[in-house]
């Protein structure tokens, strides 16, 4: 991770992202040659293959030099910050250094902060607990460290920062309140063990200088979106390449493999959802479901987990090397997300046994988490079966393309009111189309039929939920 070239300069290298991934794109520096850093800050922000992460360093020091700009790609192992670090000590055991450089941070488990690796690989203490603070160097250097709550995103409260351990947050938690402009050092927490939510965030907005309508701004990602904004003038260019790269360049492999390996099958149905649509507005008024997000999708999630319960064989993968059929005896549940940065598959872990406003918290989150462009490399990682809904997108349904691995997946179309026949009888319902794309090599067409005729059926009657659970 690290490599001493002299007696003062050690050289951070871009950390292996593992899953597979052997490159990253450095999307944004924190930092410029001269500034002072601390071990655990976040130097840079990279976009893997995977999704868009932070790079903590893992030693104190002043930067000398950026090996790469901006919108490099940069293969794994290949340094990419010169750090000069005073009174360096031996490279080899880096542990050693961590009570000098967090001397307020109690509590804190100072050999895995010591770990620069990427945010959402296990070293979560240092993605939300070792992020740049001044230091006692402060004193002798105000004009280096002033600066650095800023660039990373922690608001002006220098004082504050400095008064006591950091703040408890999420990533995509301490983005929102830079978003927002709230300190997150005068936010008083109310999550466990003292973590700050994005309901504490937003209840501190009125003290911040925002104006009220503040909140709606940041939950487009402009800055992220801004490749496709320029608008094409057909009097002058007419093509315009956009080199194919991170989640894009990931997507389109792991699609073209997927389509050309795993042998699809596509079957639909159309279902009266009324019943459903009904039961998501109860929901929405039980006590036992306040602050959480409740959809259709979470009645449509809970329908397919069961349909998987009463057809468990359909929650397997392909094995080619050892030519088996590997049956999971969990579900982690991928959701399809559109994002500015590309498509990607988040998954909730062991969905099946999730209560259901277990199971809207971690929709929620994994949907928020998804459109900050926070998603870990490893919650997109060990997905069994994936939900699509490309009704947000006002479409019937679609042909869905497995994640590879994965034995299924489901499209949801768009509920529409349409003229259906009840009870003998035409009259307006809640209609909505249905796809089930599987694996033929291991999901026969009897199999994947089940499975869709009971997710079909749970939705139509929602008290089946009940009954078949």
């Amino acid at each position: 991770m690290t490599t001493m070239t002299d007696a003062s300069v050690r050289e951070f290298k871009m950390p292996d992202v593992g899953e597979g991934l052997t490159e990253a794109e450095i999307l944004k520096w924190y930092v410029q040659p001269g500034d002072t850093v601390t071990d655990g800050q976040v130097v840079c922000e990279v976009e893997t293959a995977k999704a868009a992460v932070e790079l903590p360093i893992p030693y104190d020091g002043v930067v000398r030099e950026l090996h790469f700009a901006e919108g490099t790609t940069v293969d794994v192992g290949t340094s990419i910050i010169a750090v000069e670090v005073a009174g360096a000590a031996p490279a080899e055991v880096p542990a050693q250094a961590a009570p000098v450089a967090e001397p307020g941070a109690d509590g804190e488990e100072k050999p895995q902060g010591r770990q620069p690796v990427l945010v959402g690989y296990g070293v979560s203490v240092s993605s939300t607990k070792r992020r740049p603070r001044k230091g006692p160097e402060a004193a002798a250097a105000p004009a280096a460290t002033a600066p650095r709550p800023e660039l990373n995103g922690h608001g002006t409260a220098a004082a504050a920062a400095a008064a006591g351990p950091r703040p408890l947050a999420k990533p995509p938690v301490r983005k929102l309140a830079k978003d927002l402009g709230v300190d997150l050092a005068t936010v008083v927490p109310s999550g466990p063990d003292g973590i700050i939510t994005r309901e504490d965030v937003h209840a501190a907005v009125p003290a911040a200088p925002a104006a009220p309508q503040a909140p709606e701004a940041p939950t487009a990602p402009t800055p992220v979106a801004a490749a496709p904004a320029p608008a094409v003038s057909y009097d002058g260019v007419r093509e315009t390449r956009v080199p194919v790269k991170g989640v894009r360049k990931a997507t389109a492999a792991a699609m073209v493999g997927s389509a050309f390996t795993a042998p699809h099958v596509t079957e639909f149905v159309t279902v009266d959802v009324t019943r459903t649509m009904k039961l998501v507005e109860e929901l929405k008024q039980d006590k036992e479901m306040q602050g959480l997000r409740v959809n259709p999708l979470l009645l449509i999630a809970k329908a397919l987990l069961v349909a998987i319960r009463r057809n468990p064989e359909v929650n397997a993968s392909w094995d080619e090397a050892a030519q088996e059929i590997v049956r999971k005896h969990y579900v982690n549940l991928g959701i399809a997300a559109a994002t500015p940065r590309g498509l990607i598959v988040p998954n909730i872990k062991d969905a099946h046994a999730k209560t259901l406003p277990q199971l809207a918290e971690a929709l929620g989150e994994l949907v928020s988490t998804a459109r900050e462009g926070r998603t870990s490399p490893a919650a997109m990682q060990g997905g069994t079966v994936t939900i699509t809904n490309v009704g947000v997108f006002g479409v019937d349904t679609g042909t869905p393309i497995l994640n590879p691995g994965e034995s299924a997946i489901l499209a949801v179309g768009a509920i529409k009111l349409q003229p259906w026949v009840h009870k003998g009888k035409v009259k307006p319902r809640q209609v909505t189309t249905l796809a089930l794309s599987f694996d033929h090599r291991l999901v026969d067409g009897e199999l994947g039929s089940k499975v869709l005729a009971d997710v079909a059926a749970i939705l139509e009657q929602p008290k089946r939920l009940i009954t078949w659970a």
